[in-house]
């Protein structure tokens, strides 16, 4: 997560040169090419059903990216992540189905009225937009990397699926950017990105959820706001005031608390 954050921020830091949309296509083309070169898949002996997979799971990750970097590009990096992570928190509120549940859910909700200071008149609709999307889209992620782990070794799915949502995302990036995106100082800092934003952060993910109850794995996934948060103050000097504090805090004392009801529900 640290490393993810960080990397993200870094991103940010690119956007006026290549643009949001130049830099995710940037990161997952060359976190694509890395993961294939380190991992060198094989493509033979799997079913229909296993490229299934790959495809949904590479369109996910495709679109998550590209969403939430629409969306820190117009709100801070804390507070996109905080949006974010309502996905997630939703999926884990839904699986429960407990009425302590809904303590959780509307706990999440009081720190996004926070957040938005009761309207989301401080944020930018549009970043809001995208954050959430991009939430949704992080709870398929999930789902859709757990199950890659299980029918691909090592990290060979991530890296196919890697290549998947670099086709996805490559023509956007393309676009925007043009020939920026091969300037060899933004190819070396968009690499940077790559290592930090997916090819390390992915694969221990996928790595995690192999040794890992799922639930044990989202709640550490919820501290992801708090350290969006540092990672935007030490990076992009993103200060935030108690409000949005509390507003953090709140969504991640859900997320977790949502998890961790649901996990002991089910045992």
């Amino acid at each position: 997560m640290f490393s993810m954050q960080f990397g993200a921020a870094v991103a940010a830091l690119l956007f006026p040169q290549a643009g949001a949309a130049g830099m995710v296509s940037l990161r997952l083309a060359l976190s694509a090419l890395l993961l294939l070169a380190l991992c060198r898949p094989t493509l033979r002996g799997y079913r229909r059903a296993d490229w299934a997979v790959i495809a949904g799971f590479g369109l996910a990750l495709g679109l998550m990216n590209m969403l939430f970097y629409q969306s820190i590009a117009r709100i801070p990096l804390g507070a996109a992540v905080t949006l974010e992570v309502l996905g997630p928190l939703t999926l884990s509120v839904l699986a429960a189905r407990r009425r302590i549940s809904w303590l959780w859910a509307g706990l999440a909700l009081a720190g996004v009225a926070l957040l938005g200071r009761g309207g989301f008149d401080g944020l930018n609709l549009a970043g809001v937009g995208f954050a959430l999307a991009a939430g949704a889209l992080w709870a398929a992620y999930i789902l859709l990397s757990a199950r890659t782990g299980s029918r691909f070794p090592r990290v060979d799915g991530l890296a196919l699926a890697m290549s998947v949502g670099a086709v996805v995302s490559l023509p956007f990036g393309v676009a925007e950017a043009g020939a920026t995106l091969v300037e060899p100082r933004i190819l070396a800092l968009g690499a940077a990105v790559a290592v930090l934003s997916s090819v390390l952060p992915y694969s221990l993910e996928l790595l995690a959820l192999r040794r890992l109850p799922a639930a044990a794995f989202a709640i550490l996934m919820s501290l992801a706001p708090a350290i969006a948060a540092v990672a935007g103050l030490v990076v992009l000097d993103q200060r935030m005031g108690v409000l949005e504090a509390l507003a953090i805090a709140l969504v991640v004392a859900a997320s977790a608390g949502a998890v961790a009801t649901g996990r002991r529900g089910r045992g």
